[in-house]
């Protein structure tokens, strides 16, 4: 095909001078991502449900609001310290429609497995879903299986949609953000996608990394009954922390900043970051959220946070700035000011 040509018709939105396949960076929640994104997917399936880029679509019904949320994970290894893919699967969409404010309820479950994949190891996922479901009371309600044939898959991949109650009144949103409000993260960054990392690598500590997948939406359930006054609520998964702070910069219009000193890391997971030139806040996470909330209530909402098994180590990490300007912006513990871009590829593949 020429470099001349469009990708598949004249009208494409991402001209097939810039990239002629899809690379594994489109699927990594950087700057590539966001513009497959909302260059071609938003381009072509623009509505107003789904440009509010939320973690899920929130909609009207005769019942009251609903959230709907659908996620797939490819995680390489499917077994890791902390869970694996089938508990990974299920907390995902349940952290998803939490952040949307709703009260999770029922739950789909497709498998596409790999010809010759252990049936002992299947059914060990099968087992983590049951419990992950049951921890997150909700219900697995229909589902689908498709096996392929060797060397067409990589052992098994999940996919999970769901369906919740948004309560009444509520209202979610990466839109919400006002000058002034605090910005909480609810523990230690980058656990995740480092326990992953660890694991290909073939390192090892003196103390285990673990993965920090935990489903969440008791917290929100706690929070939500204490302030009135949150604003937006998201899980900072592929991109991690940084990317996830740009596109709530970008969705609401606003500036953000950070305080390197009080965004919490393990000592080691910073350590394995350094030795491998990562930037924990570019790393993924699977059991942790950033809570916008109104000022007067920050301390309130803390408190409760810190007072969930999911939130001991939660810290106010940053605020909204008054400069409209869509920046993230980090002050460094040596005084220094720097800029938070969203990266543009990816740190570490498949890791949710």
């Amino acid at each position: 095909m020429s470099k001349k040509e469009p990708l598949f018709n004249s009208n494409c939105p991402i001209p097939i001078t810039d990239y002629d396949k899809v690379l594994l960076a489109h699927g990594g929640g950087g700057s590539l991502s966001n513009k497959l994104i909302e260059k071609m997917f938003f381009h072509e399936f623009d509505n107003e449900i789904l440009n509010k880029m939320h973690d899920g679509a929130v909609f009207d019904t005769q019942e009251g609001k609903m959230a709907f949320s659908t996620d797939s994970f490819v995680i390489q290894p499917i077994f890791f310290p902390g869970g694996n893919i089938g508990e990974l699967a299920v907390n995902g969409t349940v952290n998803d429609l939490a952040c949307c404010g709703a009260v999770p309820q029922y739950l789909s479950l497709s498998f596409i497995i790999e010809e010759g994949f252990s049936m002992d190891d299947l059914w060990k996922i099968v087992q983590s879903i049951k419990s992950a479901a049951d921890k997150a009371d909700v219900k697995i309600v229909t589902g689908d299986t498709k096996v392929v044939e060797k060397g067409k898959a990589d052992k098994i991949f999940i996919n999970t949609s769901g369906v919740g109650i948004v309560k009444k009144g509520l209202t979610i949103s990466p839109k919400n953000c006002n000058t002034g409000d605090k910005i909480i993260v609810t523990g230690t960054i980058a656990d995740h996608g480092i326990c992953i990392m660890s694991l290909r690598a073939g390192l090892e500590f003196e103390t285990q990394i673990e993965s920090d997948t935990a489903p969440l939406n008791q917290m929100v359930n706690e929070i939500l009954n204490v302030s009135d006054k949150i604003k937006v609520l998201r899980d900072p998964t592929r991109g991690g922390l940084a990317s996830t702070l740009n596109e709530i910069a970008s969705s609401s219009g606003k500036g953000i900043l950070l305080y390197e000193d009080k965004i919490p890391v393990r000592e080691d997971v910073k350590g394995v970051c350094e030795m491998l030139g990562l930037d924990p806040l570019y790393v993924a996470n699977e059991g942790k959220l950033l809570i916008f909330v109104d000022a007067d209530d920050a301390e309130k909402v803390l408190k409760t946070v810190k007072n969930n098994e999911y939130g001991k180590h939660a810290a106010i990490i940053g605020e909204v700035q008054e400069l409209n300007d869509k920046i993230v912006k980090l002050k460094t513990t040596i005084g220094t000011t720097r800029i938070v871009d969203m990266i543009s590829g990816e740190q570490l593949p498949r890791i949710c």
